[in-house]
């Protein structure tokens, strides 16, 4: 018997002596040896994730996965479990809802978003847990996502699209730029593309969104235009519209592309955040001002619901007075 099987026999037979009732301790040693020579035991370091949850995270995941959620989500999902299964050791039919607000409380330093998002993490693994009866009860069932103050997206006006533009120093930098903006896609998305997956006839091509979702977007003559004078320079082989400037040339990662914005930004000399969202923003935001139906604008994004898309359609204070000034029956 290992090491680990020998100390738990002790223990309950310790526990068994101090009930007293005249037990021979010797003989019931005896016998629960010979039982639990039958098993592989092993401890486990309260220091530790438990093996129980770290077996479920992998099987959910697995699931989801067959579903078709996308690898960038399942890494999401995996990094916020593995947060969550670090902080709360247990097996996942002990965990309870006091344990889950405790650990919610402690990632104060997190905005209300992130906090929800990670809740929402949690009811959609442990809800798949009780579904699939590994656990008995839900224990996010009676936990209510936090209200979230909704904010309208912070788009460029034209005049800091048009600085953003003249600040590219290189022909890589425009050409992306202009690409999502006249897309309207999400960085992952234009990361991903190739060269060939350009239709140069229907100027669009197809894009594999969130929930596994492909799309159909659009460039614009402009970005077009841009492309081409970027590609026109490159000597490399390799398939990704977007490659490093370094040799030996690969897929510009989704961090280079962040990092270009942000010094694209800072020579322009704009005093926001901007980044590969602030152009997905730009686009949904410029095209609804100028009049695009919010159907088509929720196609061209991607997104599932119009409640989305409507964060978007913010109307500038000029566009509303034009809009009094047209409809209003005098």
């Amino acid at each position: 018997m290992s090491n680990a099987g020998e100390q738990l026999l002790s223990e309950m037979v310790a526990m068994l002596a101090e009930q007293g009732g005249g037990i021979n301790v010797n003989d019931l040693k005896s016998k629960l040896s010979a039982s639990m020579s039958k098993y592989h035991v092993t401890r486990i370091d309260d220091k530790a994730v438990h093996p129980d949850v770290t077996e479920k995270i992998k099987l959910y995941l697995a699931s989801k996965k067959l579903e078709g959620l996308s690898p960038l989500t399942l890494k999401g999902y995996m990094l916020d479990l593995n947060i969550f299964s670090n902080r709360v050791r247990k097996k996942v039919a002990d965990v309870s809802s006091a344990d889950i607000r405790t650990y919610l409380a402690q990632c104060d330093g997190n905005k209300m978003s992130t906090i929800g998002k990670k809740l929402s993490v949690l009811k959609s693994f442990f809800g798949w847990l009780a579904s699939e009866e590994y656990i008995p009860r839900d224990p996010t069932t009676k936990l209510k996502t936090p209200k979230l103050e909704k904010r309208a997206p912070k788009a460029l006006t034209i005049e800091e699209l048009e600085m953003i533009r003249e600040a590219c120093q290189t022909r890589r930098q425009r050409a992306f730029i202009e690409a999502m903006y006249a897309t309207g896609c999400r960085l992952s998305e234009v990361q991903a593309l190739n060269r060939d997956d350009i239709n140069l006839q229907t100027m669009s091509t197809r894009v594999i969104g969130k929930g596994n979702k492909e799309r159909e977007v659009y460039f614009s003559f402009k970005a077009m235009f841009h492309i081409r004078k970027y590609l026109s320079d490159r000597k490399d082989n390799d398939p990704a519209l977007f490659v490093s400037e370094r040799l030996p040339h690969g897929r510009l990662s989704r961090r280079g592309i962040q990092r270009e914005i942000g010094v694209i930004a800072a020579l322009a000399g704009l005093q926001k955040r901007v980044s590969p969202h602030t152009l997905r923003h730009t686009f949904a935001t410029l095209t609804l001002n100028n009049g695009a139906e919010l159907a088509a604008v929720q196609q061209l994004l991607g997104h599932e619901s119009p409640a989305t898309t409507q964060i978007y359609a913010q109307y500038t204070e000029e566009r509303k007075r034009e809009q009094h000034k047209k409809f209003l029956v005098q």
